[in-house]
């Protein structure tokens, strides 16, 4: 596992970079997915614009004025956020920086990189405004299309879409938060995928609303660049071993080596007797702990256990035991190995993501590419969750997790968006 960038070229180069350490690859990948959902949306909203589904909106701005004070001082703030906090991650002492995550929220700073990045930042802006300053700064009209507004989109989609998984996290993990809730909300830890896409998706349906973008084609642009990024994202999940993975397969184990090998009976249960403070830590109990038996089929020995059972190396929660002969700040891998389900989420989103690419030009309903994207993400998340992880609550006397409800939720709101879209389609041309 790579708990960050470091440990990437550690492994793969033998080289050891220490600033590389602040680049956590959780995060690394998340910002892959949205570049990358940004892209696709670009694309599929200007082949939706050449067929006459958007229209521009006409803005006005002012051309050739001096640098505002509320534009220097904003830049100031931009700059000086960034130098406390990014630059001086760098150049603090490790004793401060050694846990970048926690320093990030923390209060700790560098003042004198704040000011001096602020002011940078400042004079960038006077120096810009300046070089475009004319005699008589006057009004002009542009035309806007919703492929321009992919910026502010990917953003609103980024700030609400983590206020969102942190809310819905919160309930997840209530006991907790209850405890400490300023300190849980802004941890770096914890985030709930479906409660980000709910507050992002009110976020984005209200800036659509507002600048006249149609609503179902902007959804049916959005609904493959959506899926392709959670693909994306669960990589990051995988990669760092941040907890999103599954219960444990007793089919496998670790050997005194920390290697997966095929397991001989007990074996599940020697690691309970072994390691009870790990197991009554996270469940309570030794007859609480979630564990299925699954080995993998003869015809598909070729590939690697890990794709069946995995014991996250150097995670990057720091969750499990020791590793032996591991000097680094990360050195605990998990007892007894569990189902990879970032990586089964992986593959099936990337699948998902062919099949919406492949239909988008044959789906004529607007809307209805959306209402089968809620399908196949609902779909996938409901059956994954039960091979993984989770609080569960009880529904009308259900045990189930948030997740397994809301999956099932968004899968029945998309087939009820294809029934009644396909309906009116059709009444229409009757």
């Amino acid at each position: 596992m790579y708990p960050n960038l470091y440990y990437v070229f550690k492994d793969w180069f033998g080289v050891e970079i220490e600033g590389l350490r602040f680049i956590n690859c959780f995060g690394f990948f998340v910002a892959i997915a949205f570049i990358i959902a940004a892209v696709i949306l670009s694309k599929e909203l200007q082949r939706k614009s050449g067929q006459g589904f958007f229209q521009p909106t006409e803005m006005q701005i002012m051309v050739g004025e001096p640098a505002k004070f509320s534009d220097l001082l904003l830049n100031f703030l931009l700059g000086f956020l960034l130098g406390y906090k990014i630059l001086a991650l760098f150049l603090l002492n490790k004793s401060v920086t050694h846990d970048p995550q926690a320093f990030i929220f923390s209060s700790n700073g560098s003042w004198p990189a704040g000011i001096v990045l602020g002011l940078l930042f400042a004079g960038l802006k006077w120096w810009e405004k300046k070089k475009n300053l004319l005699p008589k700064p006057e009004k002009r009209t542009v035309r806007i299309w919703p492929h321009d507004r992919v910026g502010e989109i990917t953003i609103l989609a980024l700030v609400f879409g983590l206020i969102g998984a942190k809310i819905f996290n919160s309930f997840e993990t209530w006991d907790s938060f209850v405890k400490d809730p300023v300190g849980n909300f802004f941890s770096a830890e914890g985030l709930t995928m479906y409660g980000g896409l709910i507050c992002a998706a009110l976020a984005i349906w209200w800036y659509a609303k507002r600048h006249k973008i149609s609503f179902w084609h902007l959804n049916d642009a959005a609904a493959p660049a959506l899926m392709i990024a959670y693909a994306v994202g669960r990589i990051g999940c995988q990669v760092a071993g941040d907890g999103d993975w599954g219960i444990f397969n007793s089919a496998y184990t670790v050997n005194e080596n920390a290697k997966i090998v095929a397991a001989q009976p007990g074996d599940f249960e020697n690691k309970l007797k072994q390691y009870p403070d790990y197991f009554i830590r996270n469940f309570d109990s030794l007859s609480n702990v979630p564990v299925a038996n699954f080995k993998k089929p003869g015809s598909l020995n070729f590939l690697p256990n890990w794709m069946f059972a995995y014991h996250f190396p150097n995670n990057v929660n720091k969750e499990g035991i020791p590793l032996p002969n591991c000097k680094e700040e990360h050195c605990n891998y998990l007892p007894s190995p569990v189902f990879p389900t970032s990586f089964y989420e992986t593959i099936a989103c990337s699948i998902f993501f062919f099949i919406l690419w492949g239909v988008r030009k044959r789906i004529k309903i607007p809307g209805a590419l959306f209402g089968l994207y809620l399908m196949l993400n609902g779909f996938e998340r409901f059956f994954i969750e039960k091979i993984r992880v989770n609080s569960t609550m009880s529904i009308f006397g259900l045990r189930m997790t948030q997740a397994e409800l809301i999956s099932f939720l968004l899968f029945i709101s998309g087939l009820l968006i294809w029934i009644i879209l396909s309906r009116k389609r059709r009444m229409k041309t009757t």
